[in-house]
């Protein structure tokens, strides 16, 4: 074994393994000694990091969906506590997937690993408590929103804002004609985008909501194209499958979600990073979800903000319609898209609103920043 330090890296869904693929190649930039093993996706494999598990093991969102999941859950979080145990890395990154992450932070911690945490769980939405096993766990919390940092400071966690990587992620704006052109989309065609999330539970929860909609516009809007971007953890049968029989014959694009969104006039966009991605495209948007009704019921029980919708939270008003679990209906959801379509006050204040998120986020470089707050952990490790 190599006697150059070594890091642990764990990323779960796709955007989590696009950041944390961006902070490796960060931190090689700077420490070309280095070398990175743990859990993730395509991004972190090719960045060459060393892959015990794949992020889809551990990638489900909600009490009824991760139940039948938890012995495997468990087995990687065993075998990837073991494998530090074994390799003793200079420190762990852990990115997102908080239920996942924190009961591993616990295992790390008491083998003398550094924690530095990417991504910060939502704990000022819901589940507040938690600060304080952040608290004890996590030697760096690494902010991708701009008030997380004094919210973890007051509560005695070593956090900073680093930007958001969603920022950089994003291609430069430009206008809905020029990214037609670059999907190699009819380029005069009204454009309607949807983006159903990339976890099964949601292409079933919410992509026939979204096809009923698509539906109806297409109905009133002859010749409109609408395109879906396909999540490599899905399958693309899976999105056709739902398109039969609605008459509506859908543009699917290997991933380029935030394109898709560029390329549109309007979007129906599962909420979560992709919503905040298809904000900072400056398009109208309506932001919808839904969960299982117990995961729902639990988790209005415990939240604590106004807003779901990132685009909202970072905007402190609702910038953006939110259509979650009963009100997500075909209806609501055309008539969204209807009211924000066409040029007019409804569309030029949402448009303004997500100018207004796009200067909050700041400038790019969350990688760099990250990556010299990770360093700062390296010295005091033992490797």
């Amino acid at each position: 074994m190599s006697s150059a330090p070594q890091i642990l890296v764990v990323a779960g869904e796709a955007s989590g393994d696009a950041h944390a693929a961006e902070l490796v190649a960060a931190l090689r930039a700077r420490r070309p000694d280095l070398s990175f093993f743990g859990m993730g996706g395509s991004r972190l494999a090719a960045q060459g990091v060393e892959l015990l598990y794949g992020a889809h093991e551990v990638n489900v969102m909600g009490i009824t969906e991760v139940l039948p999941k938890i012995p495997r859950i468990l087995q990687v979080m065993g075998g990837l506590a073991r494998a530090a145990a074994e390799r003793r890395p200079a420190c762990a990154i852990l990115v997102d997937i908080p239920d996942f992450n924190l009961r591993l932070a616990a295992r790390l911690k008491k083998l003398g690993i550094p924690v530095a945490y990417y991504v910060s769980p939502m704990i000022w939405a819901w589940r507040r408590g938690r600060v304080k096993t952040i608290a004890r766990l996590v030697d760096r919390m690494l902010c991708i929103l701009p008030f997380e940092e004094d919210f973890y400071r007051e509560a005695g966690v070593a956090a900073r804002y680093v930007g958001s990587p969603v920022v950089e992620q994003v291609p430069a704006p430009a206008s809905a004609l020029a990214f037609r052109q670059k999907l190699g989309l009819p380029p005069e065609a009204p454009t309607l985008a949807l983006l159903p999330g990339s976890r099964m539970s949601e292409i079933r929860r919410i992509l026939p909501s979204m096809v009923g909609a698509a539906k109806t516009l297409v109905a009133e809007r002859p010749g409109l194209q609408v395109v879906v971007p396909v999540a490599p953890t899905i399958a693309r049968e899976e999105i056709l499958s739902r398109f039969e029989g609605s008459g509506v014959r859908p543009i699917l694009v290997e991933g380029r979600a935030p394109e898709v969104v560029g390329a549109s006039d309007a979007a129906i966009v599962a909420s979560g990073t992709a919503a905040l991605e298809a904000g900072l495209m400056q398009r109208p948007l309506v932001v919808v979800y839904r969960v299982s009704l117990l995961t729902y019921l639990v988790g209005r029980m415990m939240l604590k903000v106004a807003h779901v919708a990132l685009v909202n939270l970072l905007a402190n008003r609702r910038v953006v319609p939110e259509l979650l679990q009963g009100d997500m209906t075909p209806e609501r959801i055309a008539g969204e898209i209807r009211r924000l379509w066409v040029p007019g006050a409804p569309r030029d204040e949402m448009l303004r609103g997500l100018e207004e998120v796009r200067t909050r986020l700041g400038e790019s470089g969350a990688a760099t920043r990250a990556a010299e707050s990770v360093l700062e952990l390296l010295p005091a490790a033992k490797v």
